[in-house]
């Protein structure tokens, strides 16, 4: 097993060095479903900007994905297909003008449309794109006034208790949905046809009787500004628009998101600004620079995943017996150094005490740092931080940010301190909790306790890494697992937990690791893989996917490794099926292991099939080969 597993990492080892950038980094892929290619031809097409090769180009991988019965999916093994990607797919194929109803393949895609329910029925961040372009009606009553941008912080709630993910894009929505602002041009097509009733209450809401005092305390709170309301109003208004101007990266996107940047450039066109603007035309050459090509089709990427592929990738590289100082990790780290932010972004507001130094996500974010990225880049440089007096200076700058994000329940958040108020989980939108709450997870406390246990003098005893403990033991399932919020699923937050608890000084005889351990032999395939579906995060329980994946193959054999004495017949198991996994080319290569959003936004990291196998077989070898 010697010489496999070692000819396995040089294997890997060479393919990610031959695909490492100029710059240093690496820059696969985030790819994610048929959203960003649909809402870019109907944003092209809005504003009149005829790039017929783009628009083109996305057409033929919207229509390279559909099933044949007509619809599209999320992910493989979503049943006959999603409804909401359907319906993006079919508008934007009839908004490109390249294709007409009567072509077979979307008559397909109507009847299952209006099988399922309908546009009624649709996400509702697809009925503001609708309504957007003028072929839904903006709701009477949106559960957000715009005014609830001016609450103080000392009030109940505010906007700044809403996670910066849904902030970003709720600012431009709060002021688009004041406006019921709406556009139609010469290419948007008529959709009529797939409403199956007009009985819609746009938000797929039931509504409780719990959400009253949501509503109420909005309401208090904006009857208890102070002005005239004609005043109250414009001056939320433009608060929004700066809020929203404020955060504008040097590419020209609102915090490199793609949705983000989509519902800005509208919300600028309902307050005035011509299609010609230069903060518009920035922002799309801002989003079509994030284009990929991808298995010979056009993609583009809700952001870029630079700084994340590359401080995992340097680190990986380095477990796998790579010098730091070696060409390859040293441009890498060069790379990630450059991109430390400085600036003080809204963490701030919940965390006045700290001080810029994280890392974000993206190739091009200066202002959105998180905390994955700070303690994957941390990892990427920790060989060197004693040796050269740059890196230690920048490296002490990103432990004290990092430290000061610690919640006050003892987890890790993924951008913002303490964002997890009850209130605001009652908002009537689907995927709420997703998008206003930033509350501890399981996978983001795991990954940096591992990172402050191994890579550290921080023990056990520290109260932060006992705090951080304390929290993982509180919220491990009772099956064994973990939840993962930025993977696939159970497998992923299992492994950040056990490798965490671990790193921390636990012993791998803690009745919770030896729980997780039988957890993960249960669930093991028979060819020794393992696999989760993207139903899990949906159910909120573990659905098996029936065959394995490469990335959640190495996460459980990752915690498995941590968690053992000697090599068992599960670990085994488990490197053979990595090393032999690389053959096989088929649907699970790109299946879907990142998430977003349960039940409407999954990610396939290219990157991910080459870094946790590498860094698994690596810890493998290190443990018990050497």
């Amino acid at each position: 097993m010697k010489l496999e597993t070692e000819a396995g990492i040089q294997r890997i080892v060479e393919i990610l060095k031959k695909d490492q950038a100029p710059d240093g980094s690496w820059q696969y892929p985030f790819e994610t479903g048929l959203a960003t290619d649909a809402f870019m031809i109907i944003l092209l097409r809005t504003l009149e900007i005829n790039d017929e090769k783009l628009i083109q180009e996305l057409a033929e991988r919207i229509l390279a994905k559909q099933e044949e019965n007509g619809a599209w999916k999320l992910f493989h093994d979503e049943g006959d297909g999603n409804l909401t990607a359907t319906l993006q797919s079919y508008y934007s194929l009839l908004f490109s003008g390249y294709y007409s109803k009567d072509d077979k393949r979307l008559e397909a895609a109507k009847q299952f449309i209006l099988a399922n329910g309908g546009i009624e029925k649709s996400h509702m961040f697809t009925k503001v794109m609708l309504a957007l372009t003028g072929r839904y009606k903006w709701p009477t009553f949106f559960p957000l006034p715009v005014e609830v941008i001016l609450l103080p912080q000392s009030f109940l709630i505010n906007f700044f208790d809403i996670s910066v993910v849904g902030r970003v894009n709720l600012a431009p929505i709060l002021i688009l949905a004041d406006k019921k602002f709406s556009l139609r041009t010469k290419w948007s097509p008529n959709i009529s046809d797939l409403f199956t009733s007009r009985e819609d209450d746009f938000f797929n809401w039931e509504r409780k009787p719990e959400w009253r005092s949501l509503f109420t305390a909005i309401e208090e709170g904006v009857k208890g500004l102070i002005g005239l309301p004609w005043q109250i109003h414009s001056l939320a208004i433009n608060k929004a628009k700066k809020y929203m101007l404020d955060r504008i990266e040097p590419d020209g996107t609102l915090y490199s998101y793609f949705s983000a940047t989509f519902l800005m450039i509208f919300s600028l066109l309902s307050l005035g600004y011509q299609k010609n603007d230069p903060i518009i035309i920035k922002a799309v050459n801002g989003l079509i620079k994030m284009k990929f090509r991808i298995d010979g089709y056009t993609h583009m990427q809700y952001t870029t995943a630079g700084v994340w592929n590359t401080s995992l990738i340097c680190f990986a590289l380095q477990k796998a017996g790579v010098s730091p100082l070696e060409p390859v990790c040293e441009q890498a780290n060069r790379y990630l150094l450059d991109r430390q932010q400085h600036k003080y972004g809204d963490w701030v507001v919940h965390n006045p005490g700290g001080v810029p130094g994280g890392w974000g996500f993206s190739n091009i974010n200066t202002m959105n740092p998180d905390i994955d990225d700070t303690t994957s880049s941390l990892r990427a440089m920790s060989q060197l931080v004693f040796t050269n007096s740059q890196i230690s200076d920048q490296w002490q700058k990103g432990m004290k940010w990092l430290i000061s994000m610690q919640n006050d329940d003892g987890g890790w958040p993924s951008f913002e301190k303490n964002i997890n108020k009850n209130l605001w989980k009652l908002i009537p939108i689907e995927g709420a909790k997703y998008l206003v709450t930033d509350p501890s997870t399981t996978d983001l406390t795991g990954r940096t306790l591992e990172f402050l246990g191994n890579y550290t003098h921080m023990t056990k005893k520290n109260p932060v890494i006992k705090r951080g403990i304390n929290w993982l033991l509180k919220n491990q399932e009772k099956d064994g697992s973990w939840y993962g919020r930025w993977g696939i699923c159970y497998l992923y937050g299992t492994w950040a937990a056990v490798t965490g608890i671990i790193a921390s000084g636990v012993s791998p005889y803690h009745d919770s690791i030896q729980k997780a351990v039988t957890w993960l032999q249960n669930i093991q395939n028979a060819d020794g893989g393992w696999g989760e579906s993207c139903k899990s995060d949906i159910m909120n329980y573990y659905v098996p996917l029936g065959t394995s994946t490469l990335s959640q193959t190495a996460w459980a054999l990752d915690a498995l490794i941590a968690a053992a004495i000697q090599p068992t017949p599960a670990i085994q198991a488990g490197v053979k099926f990595l090393l032999e996994g690389f053959e096989r080319h088929d649907w699970t290569f790109s299946y879907p292991t990142g998430q977003g959003m349960a039940g409407g936004f999954y990610v396939n990291y290219h990157s991910y099939n080459y870094v946790f196998p590498l860094l698994a077989l690596a810890n493998y070898k290190r443990k018990f080969l050497e």
